[in-house]
Parts: structure tokens; sequence; C-alpha cells
């Protein structure tokens, strides 16, 4: 509605400007044209009545004072020239004659010459307005040309500017109190009409899966507002029923997963167990003097191994995470020590500049998290011509920094951002749960895992996470 009342203005102006330059033109071409028919009868008149032979020669004598009296009867100015555009005479008094030309341009008289026409217009721009002037030939009474007539004419548009300014204030000030009256409408009317609206945004704004959402109900809505109260409503059961399928699903697929962790964690354990039995069955000597602690220290291994199966089954026969945190204060420096021990190949290295550095965690969480990254980069250097591992244990401040770094083959960039996610794997084979299990028991003790890696170079897992402070 505004932009109406604005366009109309607009548009209305525009016409009244051009309907008032119109007009304008038609009147003073009207008024130029009656003025040059009376004078042209005036001056047929004089020639008629003058006792002077009527030749161009005679012409300053015929109008010698006559020119006056037409002018004056007339009230406009008027000159003569002879056939050649000499000035013969002219209306005005002496003192003003010195403004007026001698002799005419020699367009005036080629046109008048040889275009076949007794009459030639000729307009200009000056002082500011627009100026007219009529050359015609003056003829005897044989219609025979004896000289020119020059009939000068300054348009006077004051008073039509006057009458064109005082219009479009007028219409200004109604348009002006339209355009307000259309702004209240267009308020209260756009009010009105979104108040159903509204009540429909607010609905769906606080629509949500997690939680039974409301049906709209109007009292004698519109018949477009009907049609989408009817949508809105329609979209709830569907959305009702989509909630329930797909919490259905989640759950089957919450079990699904579950079964794949489990799998992968009771497989984590498996394999270093045997491996340590092939070892030991491989170095068994009964006759070495220290195969009692040899025998105690594999007793030791297949037991931890065996707990964490066992930590692992109880924990999902509970529903709870798994396993289940065991804080509990420990050397991190002689935990990952042993969760190396069950590696037998010689490229694998361990460093550290300290004999103990302590931390709360759970022991069998921890040899997890070494196990599973040895295991990934023990499976990155299957190629490489002199591989190597190197595993160390740090502190800086009040943090403990463990780092595993391979000279593998290295992880390619379009796979970096979702080395983490769960059943992601670059590998033949697996479940790729590992590395999501490690980010997860990581950050379940307040530490942080990042990476580095170069293609063809290698990769270098770091964790991070807080030191125990001594009393």
């Amino acid at each position: 509605m505004i932009t109406l009342v604005v366009v109309a203005s607009v548009l209305i102006a525009g016409v009244t400007v051009y309907q008032y330059k119109e007009q304008g033109n038609d009147y003073h071409n009207e008024r130029l044209e009656r003025k040059e028919e009376q004078l042209i009868k005036s001056i047929n008149y004089t020639l008629k009545e003058t006792t002077y032979p009527v030749t161009t020669e005679n012409l300053h004598l015929i109008f010698s004072e006559e020119i006056y009296e037409i002018a004056n009867i007339q009230n406009v100015n008027f000159n003569i020239y002879d056939l050649e555009g000499n000035l013969i005479k002219n209306s005005r008094p002496s003192f003003e004659s010195n403004s007026i030309a001698t002799c005419l341009d020699a367009e005036v008289l080629n046109f008048l010459r040889e275009s076949g026409e007794t009459r030639f217009v000729e307009e200009k721009r000056a002082a500011g307005d627009n100026y007219q002037a009529i050359y015609t030939y003056i003829y005897d009474l044989k219609f025979k040309p004896i000289g020119i007539m020059n009939l000068p004419y300054f348009e006077d548009n004051t008073f039509n500017n006057m009458e064109l300014r005082e219009f479009l204030f007028r219409l200004g000030m109604v348009y002006v109190l339209m355009l307000v009256v259309a702004i209240f409408l267009a308020y209260f009317i756009s009010k009105y009409i979104t108040r159903s609206l509204q009540t429909i945004s607010d609905k769906i704004n606080r629509t949500n899966l997690t939680h039974q959402n409301e049906k709209i109900y109007l009292e004698s809505p519109g018949e477009e507002i009907a049609k989408l109260v009817d949508s809105y409503n329609r979209m709830i059961d569907e959305l009702e029923e989509s909630a329930v399928k797909l919490a259905r699903s989640e759950r089957e697929q919450a079990w699904r997963e579950m079964a794949k962790q489990v799998a992968h964690e009771i497989k984590n354990p498996l394999t270093p167990l045997r491996l340590t039995v092939q070892s030991f069955e491989r170095k068994f000597d009964p006759g070495d003097p220290e195969i009692q602690k040899k025998v105690k220290e594999f007793s030791k291994t297949l037991i931890q191994q065996i707990d964490t199966m066992s930590n692992i089954a109880t924990a999902f026969s509970s529903f709870a995470d798994m396993p289940a945190q065991q804080n509990e204060t420990l050397n991190v420096v002689k935990v990952v020590k042993l969760a190396l021990e069950i590696f037998n190949e010689d490229y694998i290295h361990f460093i550290t500049d300290e004999d103990e550095v302590v931390a709360k965690l759970d022991r069998t969480q921890l040899i997890r998290v070494i196990t599973n990254l040895v295991k990934n980069a023990i499976q990155a250097i299957p190629e490489v011509e002199s591989p190597r591992i190197l595993v160390t244990v740090a502190t800086v401040g009040d943090r403990v920094k463990i780092s595993v770094a391979d000279n593998g083959l290295g992880i390619a960039d379009e796979h970096k951002h979702r080395i983490f996610e769960p059943k992601f794997t670059t590998k033949s084979s697996g479940t790729g749960l590992g590395l999501g299990m490690v980010k997860n028991i990581v950050e379940n003790y307040g530490g942080t895992i990042t990476f580095t890696s170069k293609v063809g170079k290698g990769t270098v897992f770091t964790i991070d996470f807080p030191k125990e402070q001594k009393n």
C-alpha cells in the first residue's frame, strides 16, 4: 500500500509537469499564430491604402509612420527586411533599435528561397526563456514578394510556473496525508493478518523431536490460514510417527554398535595374549635358573589380559561404559613399559627421562590406549625398509605427555578429519572403533589426543592428560 501511494504520487507529479509544459507550448504557439495573422492583415491593409507604389524600394516610405501605429494596435514589435535580408524598418524606438540585427541569417534567406515555403519559424533559448521568431514574405497586390516581415516572440512562463508550483504543493499535501493513512492501514491490517501466522510461528519454533508437540487450534481462521494449520497438524502427526521409528532405529543401532565395540575390545587383549603364549612357548627352558621368575611374569601378563576381558564382559552385562573407570594412582612410566612388553618387534623403542610419573588413571584403560596406538603404528609400517616406532613419556608442567611415533605410510589429508570417527578405517580389516575408543578414554580423564602426519614420512599421536599433584 505504501509503495502504491508513493509510486502513484511520483507518476501523477510527472504527468502534471508534462501536461503543464505541453499546455504552455500549445498556448504560445496559438498566440504567436494569432499575432502573426493579425499583423499580416494590418500590413496588407496598409499596402492597399497607401498612395506609394507597392515596391520593395518604397517599403520604408509606406511604413515610415504606420509601422508604429500597427505595433501599438497589435501590441507587438516587428521588423521589415528587403528580399536580400537588409533591415528596412522596425517598430521599436530608436534607443532600442541597436539590439536588432540589420541583416538576416543566410539560413533564413536560403530556406525561404529554396524550400518553396513562405514562412520560417526559428526557436532558440534567450535569457533563460524560450524565444521564437517568425519570418514570412510580404506580398504586393499581385501576390509578388516585396519584403520579409520578422515577428520576434519571447515566451513568458512565469504565470504557468507559479500555477504549476501551487498545484504540485497541493497535490503533495494530499499525497502526504494519503501516505500517513496508508502507513497506519498497512500496519493494522498486517497485524490483523499476521496474528494467526505469529501463533503458527511460535508453535513451529517450539517444535522438537525430543518431546511431544502440541497441535494448533485457531478460532475462525481464514481459508489460507486454515490450510496452513492443517498442514502443520499433519506434519506433527507424521513427526510423532517418525520419532517413534527413529527411537526404535537408534536403539537397534546402539545395540549393533555395542556389539561391534565389545567384539573389538575383546580382540584387543586376545592378540597380545596369543603373542605372549607363543613367545613363552618359544623361549621356555626348564633348565633356566630364572624359569620361576619368567613363569611368574608370564602368569601376571595372562592374568592382566584375562582381567581386561572380564571387565569388558562385566561392563556389557551391566549396560555401563566399557570398561568401568577405576581411578587409581599409578606410575605412568611403569604401566607404559608393561604395555609394551607384549610386543616382540625389535623396532619398538621406549624413551623417558623420568623413572616415575604419577597420575590418576585406570591401569587397564591406559594399557588399552597404548596397545591400540602401537598396534596401529605396526600396521602402518608393513612395507617400510627400516621400520621404527618410538614411544615416549614426558612431563610438561602439570601435564603428562605420551607420544607414539612411527615412520610408516602416514595419513592422507582427506582422511585426517575422520580419523577418530567410530567405524572409520582405512585398513582392509578391522571395525574402525580403536581410535574412537582411545579418544573417549583420554577425554574421560580430562585429556586430549592429537596427531600430526605426513604421507610417506610417518605419524605421531600425542596424548596429554593431567598429572597427579604431590601433597
